[in-house]
Formats: C-alpha cells, sequence, structure tokens
C-alpha cells in the first residue's frame, strides 16, 4: 500500500513539475507572439469603447452610471467630512461660549452682592449726631443758589 501511494506522489510530482513548466513555456511565448498581444491590446480598446458608448447611452436616457454613481459617493463622503469638521467647530464655540456666559452671570451676582453689602453697611451705620441734623436742617431752609449760566447764553440774552 505505502509502495503504491509513494509511486502515485512521484508520478504526481513529476507530472506537476513538467506541467509547470510547459503550461509556463506556453504562456511565455503567447504573450511573446505580436499578434496575441495585439488581439488582447485591441479587446481592452473595445471594451473601453463599449463602457463609453453605455456611458453615453445611459446619460441620454437621464440613467447614471456607475461612475457617476462612484464620483457621486465620493463627494457624499467629501461633503459628509466637511460637515463633521463644522460640527465639531460649532460644539466647540458653544463650549466657550458656555463658559464666558457662566462668567458673566458669575460677574454679575458679584457685582449684585457687593451692592447690598454696601447697602447692608449704610443701614448699620451709626446715625449722625444731633448737631449735625440742625445744622443740615438749616441749610435746607436756605435758598438754593442759583446756577451760573455760560457768558455765551448770558451774551445772548442781553442781546435778545
Amino acid at each position: 500500500m505505502s509502495d503504491s501511494s509513494n509511486l502515485a506522489k512521484r508520478v504526481r510530482e513529476r507530472l506537476g513539475d513538467t506541467t509547470e513548466d510547459r503550461l509556463g513555456k506556453a504562456l511565455s511565448d503567447l504573450l511573446e507572439n505580436p499578434l496575441v498581444t495585439g488581439a488582447i491590446g485591441r479587446a481592452f480598446d473595445a471594451r473601453e469603447k463599449a463602457s463609453q458608448a453605455q456611458e453615453v447611452a445611459m446619460g441620454a436616457l437621464n440613467i447614471p452610471s456607475s461612475t457617476d454613481i462612484e464620483r457621486l459617493t465620493r463627494r457624499l463622503r467629501t461633503v459628509s467630512q466637511r460637515l463633521e469638521g463644522i460640527e465639531d467647530a460649532v460644539a466647540r464655540l458653544e463650549r466657550s461660549l458656555a463658559s464666558s456666559a457662566l462668567e458673566g452671570r458669575l460677574a454679575a451676582i458679584e457685582q449684585r452682592l457687593a451692592d447690598v453689602a454696601e447697602a447692608l453697611e449704610r443701614l448699620a451705620a451709626p446715625e449722625p449726631p444731633a448737631a449735625g441734623a440742625s445744622a443740615g436742617a438749616s441749610d435746607a431752609k436756605q435758598k438754593p443758589a442759583r446756577a451760573k449760566r455760560p457768558k455765551a447764553q448770558a451774551a445772548g440774552k442781553a442781546k435778545g
């Protein structure tokens, strides 16, 4: 049994080696033949022309070709990437505006607290002495001083 399997293995190897060599030589000869390479070139050219004719026909019928769809897909990806960039920038702006708005609110609260503290200090301050109050009352009874007019107005009134 082992002799027959060894024999089959050797035959397979010998045929495989010679077959690969023969096939390689045949393909090499074909590719070196100008008739074959010319025929392959013409076949590729014909395929390209048929593809172009198909695109023209599909364009005339308003049916998108696979090239049109691929081009549209690339453009859509580009737009999508740009949109993602814009969304990221907007998110960054929102974060920065939110922090600056918070700082503004905190500053307003601090100012309001300072105003309240000042008002509390005025309310808690001791009352002025009575002598100062009578002096203030006598000042209130006096006639208020007249405001001086600028010289230009006074001169204009005198002429008019």
